[in-house]
């Protein structure tokens, strides 16, 4: 036994001690040059780009597609643009320059902003032209409205596949007048057109509401409608809506803008966007005549505010006038002709001026508080003006004081008559002012440009829609691939292993179609063996890599026998325990297989040999090692298959003669190669490792997470059976980051004649 372990198939004359091969396996495992951290970073993007190649491109058409759609699905808008400008405010007559403080302050153009989107302009516009009212064709979804735009023919469209409810192009409608119960406000009603210009209208419940005609007011219980026109084939059906004046207006709103051109600039820019040039247009027009209009009443109601105030002033000033000349009368003849000397007629003449600005001054004071609060600055103005006033008129009631009686009562009597007589006259110029302002007031607003509907629909052009889509398809493709990529936790490369698992590569096997192949011939019952029918193939050039890899890294096994196992089904360790076993026949070794895979076991096929006399019958002593063992067609190579399937495979491997069979083919042969079945599906592979040398694990590109080898090998050490490496199965080489070598694993070298 002991002669026979030093008998292994890794060792050899002339080949070097452990060190050695430990030094040549590091080697193996960092022959590829280091690149730079940057450029591999680089690389392996494009290379991860071009594995998704076909993914990123049926997106990208995918968002093509849809690009393409919503070009020809998506209604045309328009825009309608026009402009104003915001003028200092004037009257009628430039020489009333004197009325402003009484007209109010000059123009705000942010306040005129807010009224050219209020209710009160925009209201108007509403109703005018009946913007509340909608009467538009049903058409299908998604595609009708797209179909309609396009259809110019005079007469109504034929329906498409029978569907007569819904217009195909061709179809007219208006409704003047629509009136309908509060409750049915902003609520779809249906109009279906019959036959000879009829019609009926249903609710959304599809109660029919009233039924009339073309051309003739329809009245029905709580409903009226007046449809001017209709061109439509019969049945075809009709939206109808009744809009709120605060639905209609924020309707409009939404698709009205306006704004100041440049800063202080006094020019106000008005936009409005549809899907009808024609409608926008006048609907803009109307909105710049709206606002111009109330604009020229509210000036005028201005003036004709002011000129009330005076007109209830003016009674008042008469009779006052008229008790001051009465009484400055009497007092004269009562006293005789009396004058007044040179001194007291200039106090008097300061005294009237004084009086006369006072009287003015409050009466600026009544008119600004009919629309400010006694803290307004305007009205502070006028009360310091006052107050100072108030301090003049002081100091010539001191000068009065100083004259003599008679003096002083003609100087008040003169005063009180001058000063209503003045104050008389201004009212009643100020008054006629005002009525000439009122006659000419213009406003103080202008319409520059008219509205003006642009020929092209604005918004994204076509080749814009569809550069944005080819973007947002290779985007969204990048976050698929990122997601895929970031959910798939299966190993697809060999480096993973070694730095998580801490256990070497000793192996990658490139995936090989011409294994597909022959794995589909053998489903017919031809079995055949990469390695002899295709010698010259990646995959089997890898296996020869790993013959010579183990040579070095297993010099130090007990015994000649390697077990190959995996950690689930499907790995391919049946293709590696087999053409392993050919590639080192191949060089003269004397190797056999065994398949333990005592559940599933099929390597017999390829070698053309049968299932009796195996591993079941020489276990339970029912035939002798000459008897089981099977040569093949294959110099050096014989297979040891299952035997019949047993009903307790454990418990056969268990068996002492299990052992012997192992150690009795390890005195016959340079190298026994056991498949066994997978660690995390059956005990076997614990069980059968204690009885071998090595072990080597295999795993498969892109088909269990590393968290599936983790828990095998943890299986293994538990059952107390070291995993030697790792073979790595499947690698698809036609992926752009491994077709010209992963990093030293796998490189092309084909031989040449």
């Amino acid at each position: 036994m002991d002669n026979d372990q030093s008998q292994t198939p890794f060792n050899a004359p002339g080949v070097p001690g452990r060190s050695g091969a430990q030094a040549q396996t590091q080697s193996l495992q960092q022959t590829s040059p280091e690149d730079d951290d940057e450029g591999l970073a680089l690389g392996e993007i494009i290379a991860v780009l071009m594995d998704y190649r076909w993914l990123i491109a049926a997106v990208t058409l995918f968002a093509l597609v849809l690009g393409l759609a919503w070009v020809f699905v998506a209604k045309p808008i328009y825009r309608a643009d026009g402009l104003l400008q915001v003028e200092e405010k004037s009257s009628g007559m430039g020489s009333l320059k004197a009325l402003q403080p009484l007209l109010g302050d000059e123009t705000s153009v942010s306040a005129e902003l807010e009224i050219l989107s209020s209710r009160m302009v925009l209201g108007r516009v509403v109703k005018k032209l009946k913007l509340d009212i909608v009467a538009v064709p049903r058409t299908f979804p998604l595609i009708g409205g797209a179909l309609s735009r396009r259809y110019d023919g005079d007469d109504p469209n034929s329906p498409w596949l029978g569907l007569s409810s819904f217009s195909w192009g061709g179809d007219r409608i208006q409704v003047d007048s629509l009136e309908v119960p509060a409750r049915a406000l902003d609520d779809q009603l249906t109009l279906v057109a019959g036959d000879e210009g009829g019609f009926e209208v249903m609710d959304g419940d599809g109660q029919s509401v009233l039924k009339g005609q073309v051309g003739k007011r329809a009245i029905g219980q709580d409903y009226s409608i007046f449809v001017a026109q209709l061109k439509a084939r019969p049945g075809t059906r009709f939206r109808l809506m009744k809009l709120s004046a605060e639905t209609a207006v924020d309707d409009l709103r939404r698709n009205y803008s306006v704004k100041e051109r440049g800063k202080k600039s006094s020019l106000l820019e008005l936009s409005l966007t549809g899907g009808d040039p024609e409608q926008i247009g006048i609907v803009l027009d109307d909105i710049m005549n709206t606002y111009l209009r109330q604009n020229v009443e509210r000036r005028s109601a201005e003036a004709e505010k002011t000129l009330a105030f005076l007109e209830t002033q003016l009674p008042a000033l008469k009779t006052q006038v008229d008790s001051a000349e009465a009484a400055y009368n009497n007092y004269r003849q009562s006293r005789g002709s009396l004058d007044l000397s040179l001194e007291t007629q200039s106090v008097l003449k300061s005294l009237v001026e004084v009086e006369n600005a006072a009287v003015l001054l409050k009466q600026e004071r009544d008119e600004l508080r009919q629309n400010f609060t006694p803290e307004h600055p305007r009205i502070q103005a006028v009360d310091n003006k006052l107050q100072r006033l108030n301090e003049r008129r002081k100091a010539f009631d001191a000068d009065v004081a100083a004259l003599p009686d008679t003096q002083q009562t003609v100087l008040r009597l003169a005063r009180d008559v001058e000063v209503s007589n003045r104050l008389y006259t201004e009212l009643l110029n100020t008054a006629q002012q005002l009525r000439v302002s009122k006659a000419g007031t213009v406003g103080d607003v202008r319409i520059i440009d008219s509205a003006a509907v642009g020929r092209q629909p604005v918004g994204a052009k076509p080749i814009a829609i569809l550069g944005i889509a080819l973007l947002l398809g290779v985007l969204f493709s990048m976050v698929i691939i990122w997601l895929l990529r970031a959910l798939r936790v299966v190993v697809e490369d060999p480096e993973i292993i070694e730095s998580q698992l801490g256990l070497p590569v000793y192996a990658t096997v490139p995936h090989s179609k011409m294994e597909i192949d022959l794995q589909r011939k053998s489903k017919s019952g031809v079995g055949e063996l990469l390695a002899v029918s295709f010698p010259e193939d990646d995959a089997v050039e890898s296996l020869r890599g790993l013959r010579t890899t183990l040579h070095f890294a297993l010099l130090d096994a007990q015994r000649n026998s390697l077990l190959i196992t995996g950690s689930s089904p499907g790995l391919g360790k049946s293709f590696i325990s087999k053409n392993l076993g050919v590639v080192l026949a191949q060089v003269g070794k004397r190797v056999v297989i065994v398949d333990a895979d005592l559940r599933r076991g099929h390597i017999h096929k390829e070698f053309g040999r049968e299932r009796a006399l195996g591993v079941s019958e020489y276990v339970a002593g029912q035939a002798t090692l000459d008897a089981v063992l099977k040569t093949t067609s294959v110099a050096n190579l014989c297979v040891v298959s299952t035997g019949q399937i047993p009903p307790n495979p454990s418990e056969l491997l268990m068996h002492e003669r299990f052992a012997t069979l192992l150690r009795e083919l390890g005195e016959r042969f340079d190298t026994v190669i056991v498949d066994a079945p997978p660690v995390l599906a059956v005990s076997d592979a614990a069980i059968i490792g204690r009885h071998v040398g090595a072990t080597l694990m295999v795993a498969r590109s892109g088909k269990h997470p590393i968290r599936e080898l983790e828990q095998a090998v943890k299986r293994l050490n538990q059952a107390g059976v070291e995993v030697k490496g790792f073979v790595f199965n499947d690698l698809n080489v036609s992926r752009q980051r491994y077709r010209y070598g992963y990093k030293g694993y796998v490189y092309r070298y084909s031989y040449k004649t």
